[in-house]
């Protein structure tokens, strides 16, 4: 009898302690998850998202696929910054928000970077119906194509959703995206 209530004890002892494990590696693994998906320059995206109108934890999700939050980054088709601006979006951007004196070295500031790129979202929003799909898509393969795609049978049946990316890196950075954007709205926000 002795035996047995002493293997018990030390079950439950066992017990607790796996629990109180199984506690901490959780906590543990959230804010490991918050070290790989940051929310850095948040007082901007916020900021730039809100005048947009659109959720900060897309752009947050554009940032990290982008840049993974350098802002010195420089794509090899000469993208900049946190957000990868092209120059060409970068200096419509700039006159559509009457930045003065823009240059588009300026991409490399977080501030104006973000601005842009926000701004540049909420075009695209416009453009394709808030349809996040076709947005992040349009982002990285540019609003021609994805408007080409959608009048192609082949690749759109109805004209309004692509059934098919012809381009391997577009459907990537879509499925990277949006991954990011569900671990970012479960990590910081309404998951």
């Amino acid at each position: 009898m002795y035996i047995y209530r002493k293997r018990r004890s030390k079950l439950r002892i066992l017990l607790l302690v796996a629990i109180l494990l199984a506690i901490i590696i959780a906590g543990s693994f959230k804010a490991i998850l918050k070290l790989m998906y940051p929310i850095k320059y948040k007082e901007l995206v916020f900021q730039y998202a809100g005048e947009n109108n659109i959720d900060p934890y897309l752009v947050f999700s554009i940032i990290k696929a982008e840049s993974g939050f350098d802002p010195d980054a420089t794509s090899r088709k000469n993208a900049r910054g946190l957000m990868q601006i092209t120059d060409s979006t970068g200096n419509w951007g700039a006159e559509k928000l009457e930045i003065d004196n823009f240059i588009v070295d300026d991409l490399y500031l977080p501030e104006i970077n973000i601005r842009i790129g926000c701004w540049y979202i909420s075009q695209l929003m416009k453009e394709f119906n808030n349809d996040m799909h076709l947005v992040i898509s349009a982002y990285n393969a540019g609003s021609g194509n994805v408007s080409s795609w959608l009048k192609n049978r082949d690749l759109s049946r109805d004209g309004k959703v692509l059934d098919r990316i012809p381009f391997k890196e577009t459907e990537n950075y879509l499925r990277k995206v949006n991954k990011y954007y569900e671990i970012y709205r479960k990590l910081y926000g309404k998951g």
